[in-house]
């Protein structure tokens, strides 16, 4: 017979709150105990942990503590889950706040060195659509679905990402390493903590799961998840009241929530997952736009310009390049450059707005990846969420 197992919130934010962490790692203890079948209701936080009031501005922005970021509701053990199994989490509803934002924080988001920031949108939520006065004559249809939802990581998967990571963040990518600032729990991430040198960042995905911002895992969908660590450890938050694919200026339609997830067992079928899959039915056509208009994007850019994902590679070289080859961020980059320009134009948005609606809104699709030197991303934009 199911049962409710409720994992509530509690304090005004994650340092006050038991139920919370925001570094990964296997060691993490559980917060409560389900069974397969049983209701799993998170209480969740927002991915900044309450850094906004509702009439935030661009000064919060500037100010707020990204160590902060991702206070994560769980982990929660799963009866009878074993290293090798896979766990099927269905998202079977999410109650949504009254409040959301979507911010564009210096330094971070796809097009961080062209809209840089700061800024903030904020939005009144309900079960039906999003508004902003920021944002005037703009109404998002709610399409929730967790940001970030995953099991913990096992030994030699943490001992891995760090490995990785660290070699990356050598090499100069850009790269968020075990920091003990504000990480929780303290007493396992803290400064002089037994894990803080361990404790992986929630920004990165990972074979675990986390903060994969797929949309498509939305209410109804089943996601399957490696077991890699015996109970799973089951656990979510970040949950975006709507997004387009990309989540392209670094936040969604951020909100704190109300997740219920229900799961099942599949026994040594967590063999043939090494990165999370997702069942699913009807959700993604219920969420096509009855109307839109999309651009598209080739990798092409300026002589001289030597964009962020490209800048630890040889400069000089890259800087004398009009046309890329094969690089589908670079074709990313342009399709979003080309949508906010049209917005511009078209809809009288500024850069900042241009930019929050399509990180709320815009969906990225691949195009071709076969016609080399030039592959083509499409930005599509949906039209009806312009009223009037």
């Amino acid at each position: 017979m199911s049962r409710t197992v409720l994992i509530e919130r509690k304090g005004a934010t994650a340092a006050e709150d038991p139920n919370c962490f925001n570094r990964l790692h296997w060691a993490l203890e559980p917060v409560a105990h389900a069974r397969p079948g049983d209701y799993i209701v998170y209480e969740t936080r927002d991915a900044f942990d309450s850094q906004f009031p509702h009439d935030a501005t661009p000064e919060h922005v500037a100010k707020c503590d990204l160590s902060r970021v991702h206070p994560m509701t769980g982990p929660v053990y799963i009866e009878g889950a074993e290293r090798g199994d896979a766990l099927a989490v269905t998202v079977v509803d999410i109650e949504p706040t009254e409040y959301g934002y979507t911010a564009i924080a210096p330094g971070f988001g796809f097009l961080r060195d062209v809209i840089t920031g700061p800024y903030i949108a904020n939005w009144k939520l309900d079960r039906l659509h999003a508004v902003s006065e920021q944002l005037p004559g703009i109404r998002v249809p709610m399409c929730a679905f967790p940001g970030s939802i995953g099991v913990l990581p096992g030994k030699p998967e943490t001992a891995a990402a760090l490995e990785r990571e660290g070699a990356l963040a050598a090499a100069g990518g850009f790269v968020l390493m075990p920091d003990p600032t504000n990480a929780l729990p303290t007493r396992m991430f803290g400064a002089g903590a037994p894990y803080a040198a361990e404790g992986l960042r929630t920004v990165p995905p990972r074979e675990n799961g986390g903060n994969m911002d797929v949309k498509a895992m939305q209410v109804g969908t089943t996601i399957l998840f490696p077991v890699l660590e015996d109970g799973a450890g089951l656990w979510t938050g970040d949950i975006h009241y709507a997004q387009g694919d990309g989540e392209v200026c670094g936040t969604a339609i951020e909100m704190a929530a109300r997740v219920t997830l229900t799961c099942e067992l599949r026994k040594g079928a967590g063999v043939n997952i090494r990165y999370p899959h997702v069942e699913g039915g009807s959700q993604l056509r219920q969420t096509e736009p009855s109307r839109f208009y999309a651009v598209t994007g080739m990798p092409m850019k300026k002589k001289g310009e030597v964009p962020p994902h490209l800048a630890y590679l040889d400069s000089p070289k890259v800087a004398a390049l009009t046309n890329l080859s094969e690089d589908l961020t670079m074709a990313t980059r342009d399709a979003l450059l080309n949508i906010i320009e049209w917005m511009v134009r078209e809809k009288g948005l500024t850069p900042e707005q241009a930019y929050v609606v399509a990180a709320a809104a815009v969906d990225l699709r691949i195009g071709q990846l076969v016609d080399v030197p030039n592959f083509v991303v499409s930005a599509v934009l949906p039209l009806d969420i312009f009223q009037g």
